[in-house]
């Protein structure tokens, strides 16, 4: 198959498209290479899967007509965003990377008469303070982030609703692993520990309970819903680590398996910060035959020991 895949250099979209391209697929990713966080962790992204056999073409989403791109795709993964909760991201610049996008890329794979699937990436983000509940459960976003993630995916449902779009879409829970985003806690706390710098811990989040999921368990839920798409169309997953760690479990581990403990520094509480996801993922095991399996200990295991490998400059 041809598969696109928006917001292919970044940490999951990355994973996935190597994921595809290793199962024969032809592999188009899009990205823009925007300048979020550092633009070498995605040019070091772009290196790895150029060197798979996928094709990288740099697309804003939001501005550039893509239409030439997506024909002829039999698959499109939408991942493309505006992530993360930030006090300093303007709310403009989630209006036009999740919402102006995704509507953009709608248009666009509206034009490809032979699509088959497309499969927007979404977030728990969208449940609000609490991800416990199952895909019924009613959104209550209370970020800008959570808010906009909720827009795009309805935008897509609804293309999907009127018969214009094959979509579905997939709710990510806090994925970590190789290749996490440089401003998410653990490749903080890692790099922290390894240079001797502190690592700021917001007041109160150690007791934050967490549906850590390693990004091979979340790359296989994607797969799986773009494989099975006589179920996926026109439903929403949650996609996550049935195992439940707080946020200061998450951080002994990592101090165990380096050997280390970390200098935290306490900060004010985060607006918008989720106190508890806990992915129902009953829906995804029926329908999708999902399965994670990567308990914290071995997937921060080997984030660890990719941030040795490939960002060893940073470490002393």
């Amino acid at each position: 198959m041809r598969i696109v895949v928006t917001g292919a250099a970044g940490f999951v979209g990355s994973h996935l498209s190597e994921r595809l391209a290793s199962s024969g697929h032809e592999v188009v990713g899009i990205d823009n290479l925007n300048d979020y966080y550092a633009r070498h962790f995605k040019e070091l992204n772009v290196r790895h899967g150029s060197e798979k056999g996928i094709t990288y073409i740099n697309r804003d989403l939001a501005e550039d007509d893509v239409t030439d791109v997506v024909a002829g795709a039999d698959l499109i993964y939408h991942l493309a965003a505006q992530p993360g909760i930030s006090a300093t991201t303007p709310l403009s610049a989630y209006l036009r990377n999740n919402v102006a996008a995704t509507c953009k890329l709608i248009e666009a794979a509206q034009a490809n008469a032979n699509l088959k699937g497309f499969v927007n990436i979404a977030t728990s983000s969208v449940y609000g303070f609490s991800a416990t509940g199952d895909e019924a459960t009613e959104p209550k976003p209370a970020s800008h982030y959570g808010v906009t993630k909720l827009a795009a995916e309805q935008f897509v449902m609804a293309a999907t609703r009127e018969g214009k779009l094959p979509g579905c879409s997939v709710r990510l829970f806090s994925v970590y692993g190789p290749r996490e985003r440089p401003e998410k806690m653990f490749h903080k706390l890692i790099r922290a520990i390894l240079t001797d710098e502190v690592f700021p811990l917001y007041e109160g989040s150690d007791k934050h309970r967490r549906s850590y999921t390693f990004v091979g368990d979340a790359v296989e839920g994607l797969v799986a819903a773009g494989t099975t798409l006589d179920r996926s169309i026109g439903a929403i997953f949650n996609i996550g680590s049935d195992i439940v760690t707080t946020t200061g479990e998450g951080i002994r581990i990592v101090e165990e398996i380096i050997g280390k403990r970390a200098n935290i520094e306490l900060r004010p509480k985060r607006p918008g910060d989720q106190l508890e996801t806990s992915a129902n993922i009953e829906k995804a095991r029926r329908l999708l035959g999902y399965n994670p399996t990567t308990p914290p200990q071995e997937g921060l295991r080997q984030q660890v020991e990719w941030y040795r490998e490939n960002l060893s400059a940073l470490v002393k």
